[in-house]
């Protein structure tokens, strides 16, 4: 008999990226933060994704290095993702640039929020 679970849609999109990952950066930001904080969690339970690894989880200092992280993961043959707002989606401006310059496939989930007008 199954038991259903019910969950929201960052723990989907978090379920997801965790399965199918090698390695996923992570800066936590909101409303996204669940969705790092969830692969993170599962990393250190050591639950394996549907290759039969552990994907490897980094938290990093700020979105920039989150995407230069997903990128030099991607260089290395690493299937990789990662998780911000849009907000944070424009700090990873330029390296998005380079990794859709070198073809190279890649997923960033992406939570919705409202974009800052003014600093």
């Amino acid at each position: 008999m199954s038991i259903t679970e019910i969950i929201d849609g960052n723990q989907a999109a978090a379920h997801i990226a965790y399965k199918t990952s090698e390695v996923c950066a992570i800066y936590p930001i909101t409303p996204s933060s669940a969705m790092g904080e969830w692969a993170d969690e599962w990393s250190s339970d050591e639950r394996t994704n549907i290759f039969g690894q552990v994907p490897t989880i980094m938290e990093m200092q700020s979105e920039a290095g989150a995407a230069g992280a997903i990128h030099g993961a991607l260089q290395g043959g690493a299937l990789a993702s990662t998780f911000t707002c849009s907000q944070g989606l424009l700090l990873m401006i330029p390296n998005m640039y380079k990794i859709a310059g070198e073809l190279t496939p890649t997923v960033f989930h992406i939570a919705a929020r409202a974009l800052a007008t003014h600093a």
